[in-house]
Formats: structure tokens, C-alpha cells, sequence
């Protein structure tokens, strides 16, 4: 499998995927019970708003729309046109929108220095090369500037292959078997002062109202670093 046939792989999972995924984000026992635990997540990890913010990897548009809402600049990128049409779809009424664009997360399109932080959830096992990726998004920050990811370790029993066979070496956080793996790839990628903090208020809402069908409760993580 070459790269651009597991990026193809990629999109179209999640393109398959879109609806139902997006369904259990909207949940409404659960909805604003998430914009509350993760604005605050967020906003420990990010410059004071209006910030300039890239969310990589956006999805359906979930945090891209929860930091506009947290009066940030928002642009969303993703490859999976099924995402981005749902992504659309929602902040179509949004008073703040974020933009959606078509884009790669592992190379995104944009000029040096042009936001005040990157951020992804649930984007750093699925980069075919995350040390690229986080090297190329720290060109797009500003001095002082913030890269911020909330992941976990979501295949420590070996089911890091939902998208197939793949080359060697790539994907190689689906195998990661400890978070401090992810923290190294940030440090590599160029970034400073890199932290780990648990989500233990994401972790308790979890036990509170269930996960997504497939997935474990356990604990995530908020990783930042800073462009030096």
C-alpha cells in the first residue's frame, strides 16, 4: 500500500463512518455536559481568545465549533468529504462559524506563522507520519505560538489496523503503548515545554454517560507544546 492509498483508506473510512460518529456527538443527554468539560480542557491549553486556530483533522466539526464558540478564529481541516459536509452542515448557524476546508493534517496548506495555535482531538494515531506533521505545523505558528492535542492510547490491544494493511512505519502512534510515545513525537516535531495532563473531568463524564459503541472508558489527555 503506497502513502496516498492509505490516505485514500483513511478518507473513506471516516467519509463511511461521517454519520454515525457524528450522531454520538450530538447526543443531547450529553452535548452541553462536552461543551462545558472540554471548552475548559481547551481553554487551559490555549492563548486568551481570539486566538488564530488550526483543528487539524476536524471531523464534524466538534471542537473547531466549541472554540469559535469560545470566541477563537477557527479554521477546520479534514480529508474525508463525508466529515466536512456534516461539519458544514452544523455551523451553518452558528453566530461565529469556523471555516471547513479541505485539507491534509499532515501537510496543511498555509503560509508560515499564519495561527496562534494547532490543535486535533483524536487526530495523532491516525497521522501516517505525526513527526512531519507536527514539524509542518509549527512553520504555521507564531512566535510563542501553541500546539495542542487531546488523544489517549485507543489500541493497546492491537486493533490499530481499522484501515487495513499499511507500509511500514507509518501510523506508528495506532501502536503506541504509552502517551509519553505521543509527548516524544511533539518534542522531535520542533515543539518545547511539552506537557501531559490528564482529562480526569472527560474521563468522569465518560463513566457517567457511556462512550462511543467499540470503545473502552479510560483516561485522555490533553498534550501541548509551545513553538520556541
Amino acid at each position: 500500500m503506497s502513502d496516498q492509498q492509505l490516505q485514500d483508506s483513511i478518507n473513506d473510512y471516516w467519509t463511511e463512518r461521517a454519520p454515525s460518529y457524528d450522531a454520538y456527538q450530538q447526543r443531547p443527554e450529553r452535548r452541553d455536559l462536552d461543551v462545558g468539560v472540554w471548552g475548559r480542557a481547551w481553554s487551559a491549553a490555549l492563548p486568551p481568545a481570539p486566538a488564530e486556530v488550526l483543528d487539524v483533522g476536524t471531523g464534524s466539526g466538534h471542537v473547531a465549533r466549541l472554540l469559535s464558540g469560545l470566541g477563537h478564529r477557527v479554521t477546520g481541516i479534514d480529508l474525508s468529504p463525508g466529515m466536512l459536509r456534516i461539519a458544514r452542515e452544523h455551523a451553518a448557524n452558528d453566530p461565529l462559524p469556523p471555516s471547513f476546508l479541505a485539507g491534509d493534517a499532515v501537510d496543511p496548506d498555509f503560509p508560515p506563522g499564519s495561527f496562534d495555535a494547532v490543535v486535533g482531538r483524536y487526530v495523532m494515531w491516525t497521522l501516517r507520519d505525526p513527526e512531519a506533521a507536527v514539524a509542518r505545523w509549527v512553520r504555521l505558528l507564531r512566535p510563542g505560538g501553541v500546539v495542542a492535542m487531546a488523544d489517549s492510547l485507543w489500541f493497546t490491544d492491537g486493533r490499530g489496523d481499522l484501515y487495513g494493511e499499511r507500509p511500514e512505519g507509518h501510523l506508528p502512534l495506532a501502536d503506541a503503548r504509552s502517551i509519553e510515545e505521543v509527548a516524544d513525537v511533539l518534542s522531535r516535531g520542533g515543539l518545547t515545554d511539552v506537557t501531559i495532563t490528564p482529562l480526569q473531568e472527560v474521563l468522569e463524564l465518560d463513566r457517567s454517560h457511556g462512550v462511543a459503541p467499540g470503545h473502552d472508558v479510560q483516561l485522555q489527555y490533553m498534550l501541548a507544546g509551545r513553538r520556541g
